[in-house]
């Protein structure tokens, strides 16, 4: 079967976009990771299904899976880009809601072609997470490798560990983010987040992202930093987010009950079709 799919980007967090909307598209765990290969596919962290709307609120719905395979419930950036491909495809206006793995997403695309999308409200109950632990906290203490890390454990409609260092670029990305990654207390795994606080409106982050490894952009990690920080009472409501790819701007106004937003850019790479 041959396909046609569009490669976009946000920070460099980049995606491999199929329209399903007049043809379903289920790829198997195999044929994905042939997308997302970068030497022998075409190379991306996600691929991002987007077909017809399951709602009636909706106008459109997506499907996303990480580069090794697995069916993840949200991505920032991607819902961005998506948010962009379907309104310059006609299939909404400028303000859409979509149906994502995560519960109903809303965008706005801007003149110039950056995307918010509302991110919904942070989850923090330890069960919700998931996150094993008996009782809510702001921080915990994680055991790995012998040595306690200090994190903070919030959900994004996806899993994320956050730790504050004293300098994202020389954060033990590599050597700490796969072990938290695929930590016992994690059921689900976790994006795990390196979190420097430069000022309270500005920080820096790297991301290592749950079955992807490092990746120059995580919408979801930088919502899930902001969060960390605003219940540790260090950021403000309205945050700069400096990640290796650029800069996304986040809001939250530190109540749990209120959403969090997410504004970038959502970039066009090329347009192919491919043999699966």
């Amino acid at each position: 079967m041959r396909l046609n799919f569009t490669k976009m980007h946000s920070l460099g967090n980049d995606f491999v976009v199929l329209d399903a909307w007049e043809h379903k598209i289920s790829p198997n765990t195999a044929q994905v990771r042939h997308l997302a290969n970068r030497r022998t596919g075409i190379g991306c962290d996600q691929v991002l299904i987007l077909s017809r709307p399951s709602s009636a609120e909706a106008q459109f719905s997506y499907q996303i899976y990480n580069a090794d395979g697995r069916a993840a419930e949200q991505c920032g950036n991607g819902a961005r880009c998506l948010g962009r491909y379907a309104a310059d495809r006609g299939y909404g206006e400028k303000e859409l809601q979509a149906d994502s793995p995560g519960g109903t997403v809303a965008l706005q695309v801007h003149d110039d072609d950056s995307v918010t999308v509302n991110m919904g409200m942070p989850k923090l109950m330890p069960d919700d997470i998931p996150f094993t632990e008996r009782k809510r906290q702001i921080t915990y203490l994680l055991e790995v490798g012998g040595q306690e890390h200090e994190i903070s454990a919030v959900s994004m409609g996806n899993p994320h560990a956050v730790l504050e260092v004293d300098s994202a670029e020389s954060a033990p990305v590599h050597t700490i983010g796969p072990r938290i990654e695929t930590h016992p207390r994690f059921p689900q795994h976790a994006n795990v987040g390196f979190m420097e606080i430069s000022t309270p409106r500005h920080l820096r982050l790297r991301v290592w992202e749950r079955g992807v490894g490092e990746t120059p952009g995580c919408g979801s990690g930088a919502c899930a930093a902001v969060v960390a920080g605003r219940l540790r009472e260090q950021l403000e409501d309205a945050v700069t987010v400096s990640m290796p790819g650029g800069d996304l701007e986040v809001q939250w106004d530190g109540d749990e009950n209120h959403p969090v937003l997410l504004r970038g850019s959502a970039e066009y790479s090329f347009e192919g079709n491919v043999q699966l």
